[in-house]
Parts: structure tokens; sequence; C-alpha cells
């Protein structure tokens, strides 16, 4: 839909949606409510040092399920759907290469040791290392990997989300939880 007017760009209406519980029905209070419920959201995050983090959140359109994850710089990119890589400079030029053997190859150690821990634990197995690691940093006295500042700002991109699609997509500052301590 490249070069959409606005006059071409379709009217949306918020969808209404009844969920049947076995304690609820169609006289529940929350089946009147009235759910604004678009196909995806996207979130463009422009960081501090010129990066850009691109967010995509959809849980209703039809596909396989995957995680999605795509890491691209400025000499290659990595996407889980094709289980492939593209390396600037490595053979083949332009073409996608399996990842397996890269994988194996610089697969970090904690994933090496516990990926078998990890099996099923949501996620593609991240869930089981964050819950490991916050449970390994309280028993050792440690600082957490993930601080209270980080799990902050992770779960502000909703909230910041649904301000930006209030607002018409409008740029929502991000909040420096941190009041600036992060830097340096």
């Amino acid at each position: 839909m490249y070069g959409n007017t606005r006059a071409e760009t379709p009217k949306l209406y918020p969808i209404v949606i009844i969920v049947i519980h076995p304690r609820g029905g169609e006289n529940h209070q929350n089946a009147k409510l009235r759910w604004a419920l678009g196909d995806k959201v996207t979130t463009m995050i422009k960081c501090v040092n010129g990066e850009s983090v691109v967010l995509h959140h959809d849980t209703n359109l039809p596909r396989p399920y995957s995680l999605g994850f795509r890491v691209q710089g400025t000499k290659g990119i990595w996407m889980d759907v094709n289980k492939s890589l593209l390396t600037e400079g490595l053979p083949p030029d332009h073409k996608w290469t399996p990842a397996q053997e890269y994988l194996d190859k610089y697969d970090h150690p904690a994933w090496q040791k516990n990926a078998d821990k990890a099996v099923g634990a949501g996620h593609g197995g991240m869930d089981w290392f964050l819950v490991d690691d916050f449970v390994e940093c309280v028993k050792a006295g440690k600082k957490a990997t993930i601080d209270v500042y980080d799990a902050a700002a992770w779960l502000a991109v909703t909230t910041l989300s649904e301000t930006s699609i209030a607002q018409g997509s409008a740029a929502v500052r991000f909040p420096d939880f941190t009041r600036g301590r992060w830097i340096g």
C-alpha cells in the first residue's frame, strides 16, 4: 500500500468482542465492553545513539507460530523465520545461508549448557533463562541482570504505543526511568 493518500486509507471501526465464560455469558460485565482491536501494532523506537528498534505485535492475523526474530546491522542480517543469515563479504553474495552451522559454533555457553532445561519454558526457552538468572542473582546476593529500570522500560512500550495510537500515531517521548543514571 505504498503511496496511499489519506482518501485511500480504509476507515476502521472498533471490533466488538463477546467472551463467553462459564460464569459469564452475554450478561457478564465484560460482555458489554467495546474493544478497538487492530490487526497489528508496529512500534518504532529511536535510540539515543541513533539506532532504531522496530517491534511488531500481532496476535490476530493468521500465520504459523513464530517469534519473528530478526537482527540486522550494517554488515548482515539473521532471521529466525527462514533459519538463515546473510553476512556482507561472505559467500554466497546476496543469498541466504543456512544459520545452523553459525548458531552451533557461536551459541552462548549458557544456551549450550542449559538448552535442555529451557525446552517448553516459553518464548523459545528464553523465559527459563530469565527466571534462572533472577533466581541465581538472588541466591548469590548480586544485582539482577535485568533490573527494575529494564523491567519498567520493557513494560512501558505497551502503554507508550497505546498513547501514540490514541494520538494518531504521534511520536511519544520515552521516559528515562533512571533519571539519567544510565549514562556513563
